[in-house]
């Protein structure tokens, strides 16, 4: 009997008659061979019974995430002295949103390499082939071998585009083990590598405090336009009743700053509130506030740059 989605609800996970493993990640292959049809498992994610971690890798959706669970799922794709980078590596370090914007929410494959010439991976689920790397480049998580947080931001704003490389870059800065010193100063090791003018161009400009990849775009934006203050994330401002106000990006001397709404974040439960402190830093703090969502950030139509100069123009008239 082939199983329908209806049996492999909730209740089935209470009662012990569910087919597929319940503690642990599965792979596609495994629910074949449970006799699970393919356009179940697509039923079971969209109802939220299961979620996909990895292409081909699922797992029950009552499982909590955690670094463990992580290496379980890649350990059932990634071969034996393979080393898990890029991207995959990112994701397994903690680093979740390193990609594009909304691309976070796909499933890309997983990234690997092996050190040894001539060895290229064979394995429709992993982007692969062959990267020299030093030992000191590559760390065991749980039995997998992983890229360095830093070795990691390195690869990534060499190879990613421009604004996924930096976005990536910052997000694993806010992870700790390394600073934008180290950063930098790790860069001469890739002279004649692939991407090395970017690395070498956005490295100096990281920062760990940028909270998401929209922001530290945002930043970009801003200190492409060479005629404007450098900003910074995060910026502290005095609020009512002794707290503080944080601003996305400002410039405290300027009392101007700007703030990326993203809808991950800035959905319709927090309109309300965004637009309260915006108001309360407009007319009690005497801050000039650019507001900017993705179309203005990313994609053709961006515009961010000429909503900083007019924003800019009007904190200076004040």
């Amino acid at each position: 009997m082939v199983v329908s989605v209806s049996d492999l609800d909730l209740n089935a996970l209470l009662d012990g008659s569910f087919r597929l493993p319940s503690d642990r990640p599965f792979t596609f292959q495994e629910a074949t061979q449970a006799r699970v049809l393919p356009q179940d498992l697509t039923r079971m994610c969209r109802a939220g019974i299961l979620r996909r971690l990895l292409r081909g890798v699922y797992v029950v959706a009552i499982v909590p995430d955690s670094l463990r669970l992580r290496c379980d799922a890649l350990r059932l794709v990634v071969p034996p002295g393979a080393v898990v980078t890029d991207r995959t590596a990112g994701w397994l370090h903690g680093a979740d949103m390193i990609l594009a914007p909304n691309a976070h929410l796909e499933v890309p494959a997983v990234s690997v390499f092996h050190r040894s010439l001539g060895c290229r991976l064979r394995n429709k689920l992993c982007d692969s082939g062959q990267r020299m790397m030093p030992d000191r480049d590559v760390e065991d998580i749980y039995g997998l071998l992983v890229t360095t947080r830093l070795r990691t931001a390195a690869d990534l704003g060499r190879l990613l585009h421009r604004d996924q490389a930096f976005a990536a870059m910052e997000a694993l800065l806010r992870l700790g083990g390394f600073d934008t010193s180290d950063l930098v100063a790790t860069i001469a090791r890739f002279k004649g590598y692939r991407g090395v003018r970017q690395l070498r161009a956005l490295a100096p400009l990281t920062d760990r405090r940028a909270e998401s990849p929209g922001e530290s775009v945002l930043r970009l934006r801003w200190l492409d336009c060479s005629d404007l203050p450098r900003p910074l994330p995060q910026v502290p401002v005095p609020g009512p009743r002794g707290r503080h106000l944080w601003i996305d990006v400002g410039v405290s001397e300027l009392r101007f700053g700007a703030e990326y709404d993203g809808e991950q974040f800035h959905g319709d439960d927090r309109t309300g509130h965004d637009t309260a402190r915006r108001e309360w830093l407009d007319k009690h703090a005497g801050w000039e506030i650019v507001v900017v969502g993705r179309q203005q950030v990313f994609g053709q139509q961006q515009c961010a740059d000429v909503l900083l100069r007019q924003g800019l123009r009007r904190a200076l008239s004040r």
